[in-house]
């Protein structure tokens, strides 16, 4: 079984691209924090590099930003290419197949609480109830590390 459940902040705003054939893809950064502290008494945070393809890229694109929090459901992926310089390079992202709001109404512009987005089902729209999901982290753009 293949599965990765998310929550994190974005770390930038997400890159939406469209391949030859018209596809979305977006590309996306979740800073999601770690539950232990190190020794230091601090707080970690693991950056990882998410993707969304379609109705889900579009949907990522345009509600959205730095900062944002966000819910993320999907699968691993691990990927190579060959880069210019003729070496081989590995990638591993999650490709996110739900995407959820986070947060509290006034943290999102759509209207906050819940918003699904489910790639299975492209035609499927939004959906709103209170998701409840852990406590709110308040903080600015100036705290993020990047």
């Amino acid at each position: 079984m293949n599965k990765v459940m998310l929550i994190g902040r974005l770390t930038r705003d997400p890159e939406l691209r469209y391949t030859q054939s018209g596809t979305a893809v977006a590309s996306f950064s979740l800073a999601v924090d770690r539950r232990f502290s190190n020794q230091n008494g601090e707080r970690e945070a693991d950056f990882i590099n998410c993707v969304a393809w379609n109705k889900s890229a579009e949907f990522v694109a345009n509600y959205f930003h730095k900062g944002k929090q966000m819910a993320l459901e999907g699968r691993l992926q691990v990927r190579s290419y060959e880069g210019n310089d003729g070496q081989r390079r590995w990638v591993t992202e999650v490709v996110a197949e739900q995407i959820e709001f986070v947060g509290s109404k006034n943290d999102n512009n759509s209207g906050g609480g819940r918003q699904d987005y489910q790639n299975t089902n492209q035609n499927a729209a939004p959906t709103g109830s209170n998701l409840g999901l852990g406590e709110e982290i308040v903080f600015d753009d100036n705290d993020l590390p990047f």
